[in-house]
């Protein structure tokens, strides 16, 4: 295991401080607050700890209310809305400062056997013939050497591939508005579900509006010609996977409106099984 995924899983551990209270502490991102890939993946953390451990995570809804404070510890309250027959909910609020700054609800559900389809997994190349993120990111020389180091740092836990130039890479031109990544851990992880599907939540905010940007040219937050944040998000589970396998993040955006942009995508297995579906909207402004 690499040292920043170790990190990563020390920066996830939370800590309990009373029934149902736990404490989780921030580093700092790419932009100067809290990553909302970190409250998403430590809030499910905070849930997956109150449910039985034969009830996995099929589902989570979120809103993201405040900017997170890298400086700050977050506290981490978890309801226990119900406990029924086959699923388990949870609400939890994480507050800094007194206010609350991201809730989340997630549901989980014991095994059952049930009708199965899915939608095909896309065509995409075989991660191992695409440029590593560091190899992409040194490769763009209008990028800053600070904001390249801030990237590798941000994410030197996961393994993430653009299978073709992120919007921060070649921006100017409107393009089609998808966007496809290979990613898995930088090491194995546990056995554990609970941990493989936190390890995709934390993943799953790092590129969901990146096809948003490309419909208009955009660059990004790297190049500084918009601002935004994420609103809220949801994922669904489908079918049991490993973070630390490849997975495909395939995104598109069907929609921008209102300083608002929506972000789609699916997330499937190497071996073509549709693992996740996701939706996230953000606020995407021009400055002025």
């Amino acid at each position: 295991m690499s040292e920043a995924l170790q990190s990563l899983l020390d920066l996830l551990d939370l800590e309990r401080i009373e029934e149902d209270i736990y404490r989780g502490r921030s580093r700092s991102a790419v932009v100067p607050r809290v990553f909302g890939g970190q409250v998403a993946a430590q809030a499910m953390v905070a849930a997956g700890r109150t449910v039985p451990t034969d009830r996995h995570a099929h589902s989570l809804h979120a809103y993201f209310l405040r900017p997170g404070d890298p400086g700050a510890p977050i506290v981490y309250n978890v309801d226990r809305l119900r406990d029924g027959r086959s699923f388990t909910t949870r609400r939890v609020v994480a507050v800094q400062h007194g206010k609350p700054i991201f809730t989340l609800s997630a549901s989980f559900q014991t095994y059952e056997e049930g009708l199965d389809h899915q939608a095909p997994m896309p065509p995409a190349p075989d991660p191992a013939t695409l440029p590593t993120g560091e190899e992409r990111l040194r490769a763009y020389p209008h990028l800053p050497a600070e904001t390249v180091e801030r990237f590798l740092e941000a994410r030197a836990a996961v393994d993430l591939r653009y299978v073709d130039d992120p919007p921060f890479g070649d921006f100017g031109t409107p393009r089609e508005p998808h966007s496809q990544v290979w990613f898995r851990t930088n090491g194995k992880l546990a056995d554990d579900p609970l941990l493989h599907v936190v390890l995709a939540t934390y993943v799953s905010d790092m590129t969901l509006l990146d096809s948003v940007l490309l419909a208009h040219g955009r660059g990004g937050w790297a190049v500084g010609d918009v601002v935004g944040a994420s609103l809220d998000h949801a994922m669904w589970f489908h079918r049991p996977f490993r973070a630390d396998d490849w997975l495909l993040y395939d995104q598109q955006s069907p929609s921008a409106s209102g300083g608002r942009g929506l972000g789609q995508a699916r997330i499937h297995t190497q071996d073509g099984r549709l693992a996740v579906s996701v939706v996230q909207e953000g606020v995407v402004r021009v400055p002025r």
